[in-house]
């Protein structure tokens, strides 16, 4: 039973014994000299007393750590996180690493899991889209010295780089240009709230409704396609003439909703979703869209992180990129 407890013993319980960060932990196992002798004999009475053992594959791993980035998306079926995690593999690979592909389904449980996962593996640097910014674990990866940069959603400890999308403009220049086709009935099929993603999207939108004195429309489809069916019928049902749409999955489910009312895309509702995905063009007809660059986003993710991981660099840094309309055949003037 004792080999037990100890076998399920981690670094962060020791630290948090101690007193002390899981890296200053760390330090004394492989013997750094930059921990004080006073502070090492804390430590190490703590792991005594614990019976701690450390994982020996995990400290091997370690030294391997320049193979092996961590990638952590919420959903490998989107298409935008698809394209993300191409692009990166893309980049990494050409540098001589590996990635470890994580997809949470935006469940916190398994982020955790996955979390630490990497942790154990003791990757290099991790690119990480967060369901939980606020994870403990995201900071245990940093304080274990591992480079992160966030993804699409940021993160709640400062120390880790972002590429991050200019949500709520994009929202609102969606927004905005189903307002000028005349449309005062404007439906937003809307993310979870406590994404960061989507609270700016929604923000965005409702910026442009207020700005114009238009009452919101709100119904949340919950990034998915299911939920997209049926917020869309919802805000049908609320007398909707236009929808813009939080994301390609729930477009996919606000096409299937307006074609079972017996509604025609472009004619008697418009339409503008929120991502590109690469069956817009494809649709009848074709859906208009608020494109996020994304192959250029994760090249800029991979460059934050190389130059943390070979430069040693302290200093945060956050590069936010603009969406783009591509007006096709989904939006029509109201009246026309």
């Amino acid at each position: 039973m004792a080999s037990q407890v100890r076998a399920r013993l981690r670094i962060r319980d020791v630290a948090e014994l101690a007193g002390v960060s899981p890296a200053t932990v760390s330090r004394v196992l492989t013997g750094s000299a930059t921990v004080a002798e006073a502070r090492r004999e804390e430590v190490l009475a703590v792991i005594n007393e614990l019976g701690y053992r450390p994982n020996r594959t995990a400290r091997n791993l370690r030294r391997q750590q320049a193979q092996m980035i961590g990638v952590v998306i919420s959903d490998i079926e989107n298409p935008h996180f698809t394209q993300m995690v191409r692009a990166v593999e893309d980049a990494t690979y050409r540098r001589g690493y590996r990635v470890l592909l994580c997809n949470t389904d935006e469940d916190e449980a398994k982020q955790r899991d996955y979390l630490h996962v990497l942790a154990a593996e003791r990757v290099a640097g991790a690119i990480i889209s967060p369901t939980d910014a606020a994870a403990p674990e995201i900071s245990e990866l940093i304080d274990y010295g591992t480079s992160v940069v966030a993804f699409d959603r940021g993160v709640s400890d400062r120390r880790a780089d972002a590429v991050l999308a200019a949500n709520a403009a994009g929202a609102r220049s969606g927004a905005d240009h189903l307002i000028s086709g005349g449309h005062t009935a404007v439906g937003f099929v809307s993310g979870p709230p406590r994404l960061e993603t989507a609270a700016e999207r929604l923000k965005g939108y409702e910026q442009a409704m207020s700005a114009a004195g238009l009452p919101p429309l709100v119904a949340n489809g919950n990034f998915r396609f299911a939920g997209g069916v049926d917020a869309t019928h919802e805000l049908l049902g609320s007398g909707a003439t236009a929808l813009l749409v939080a994301n390609n999955l729930m477009a996919v489910g606000a096409l299937h909703a307006v074609k079972e009312a017996g509604l025609r895309v472009g004619e008697d509702i418009s339409l503008v979703s929120i991502d590109d995905p690469p069956w817009a063009e494809l649709t009848d007809p074709p859906l208009t869209t608020l494109s996020q660059p994304v192959r250029a986003m994760a090249d800029a993710a991979v460059e934050l992180l190389f130059a943390r991981m070979e430069g040693g660099r302290k200093r945060r840094k956050v590069r936010l990129f603009d969406f783009e309309l591509h007006h096709r055949g989904s939006c029509c003037p109201r009246g026309a």
